[in-house]
């Protein structure tokens, strides 16, 4: 039987993308007062934008319940006898303790094996894809689990805020908060290392932002995979990406929008780039969802990784 994939709705996968690939997204929820939405089932990324715009409530997020997992997992479990279940970083949010209760809780026989990716957005979600391709070659639990653990070291992201007032709000923003002093006008960039926020400099104005993007995958030795992801400018991502495909081939990168559970986090002008490096073994055509070879596996990087994340969902 072929090993099912699961992640969380903050991997930013499209629905149209998780499909493709047979990966079932659980998502997260998002709170505004007393009413509570599911990240991409009851709120789109446009209600939720223009909610942050207009609403005197500043939403909170929440991991998906334990039950939700379990559920997740016996309806996949008639189907399957294993799951590898990979869930955005556990030093942001309780999501990858929920899958561990929700294991337990699911009470069946297939082996589920949860993995914490320590990391967020297209992060995650480049490693959901990789685990799709693996599980889609008829490569086993064990190997899927042991090339993803492998690519997670390799994941990179990069963000630039038009704020930091949303990650503020949200109370975590960790080592990021040195920036919170700085001058007004001026535009944060952030990353991640080892699932943690870490501030990564600022640029005075956002055209400087984007152009640090452009070098994080400039300077990039082997690339395999990217993802451009933003929360309210699609012009502004679509020509990043024109001049990314000048570097990368077009078909290896995604464009993405940052979901609600994200963006409550990120707020309007989040732009984000995440990156894997490349994998020897994979196909050409990776960026159109093709079937990876067997033998597939991802080499360690050269270089220094680079990240982003959000506060406690």
């Amino acid at each position: 039987m072929t090993v099912k994939i699961v992640t969380d709705s903050t991997s930013d996968l499209s629905p149209q993308l998780a499909q493709q690939l047979g990966i079932t997204v659980v998502p997260v929820y998002v709170r505004f007062g007393e009413k509570v939405y599911q990240d991409g089932v009851d709120i789109s990324q446009d209600e939720l934008y223009q909610k942050l715009l207009e609403s005197p409530v500043h939403p909170t997020t929440s991991q998906p319940s334990p039950a939700d997992f379990a559920n997740v997992y016996r309806k996949l479990a008639k189907e399957t006898d294993e799951i590898v279940s990979i869930q955005v970083t556990s030093k942001l949010s309780g999501t990858y303790n929920s899958a561990l209760q929700g294991r337990e809780l699911a009470g069946v026989r297939c082996h589920v094996e949860v993995v914490d990716s320590f990391s967020v957005s297209m992060g995650l979600g480049l490693i959901a894809m990789a685990a799709a391709r693996l599980a889609e070659a008829e490569e086993g639990l064990q190997r899927i689990t042991e090339e993803i653990k492998e690519a997670i070291p390799n994941i990179r992201l990069l963000g630039v805020f038009d704020t930091l007032k949303y990650l503020a709000k949200g109370g975590r923003i960790g080592k990021a908060k040195a920036l919170l002093g700085t001058l007004l006008n001026v535009k944060p960039l952030i990353t991640m290392r080892d699932g943690e926020l870490h501030p990564a400099g600022l640029a005075r104005t956002r055209s400087k932002g984007i152009e640090r993007l452009f070098d994080l995958v400039k300077n990039a030795l082997n690339i395999q995979e990217l993802a451009i992801v933003h929360s309210t400018t699609p012009d502004e991502a679509s020509s990043l990406k024109e001049r990314i495909s000048s570097i990368v081939a077009k078909e290896r990168i995604h464009l993405a929008r940052l979901g609600p559970a994200l963006g409550v986090h990120g707020g309007p002008g989040t732009l984000i780039v995440a990156l894997m490096d490349k994998v020897s073994s994979i196909t050409q055509d990776v960026g159109e969802g093709a079937t990876a070879k067997k033998g597939f596996s991802l080499p360690s990087l050269r270089i220094p990784k680079l990240s982003f994340s959000c506060p406690q969902l």
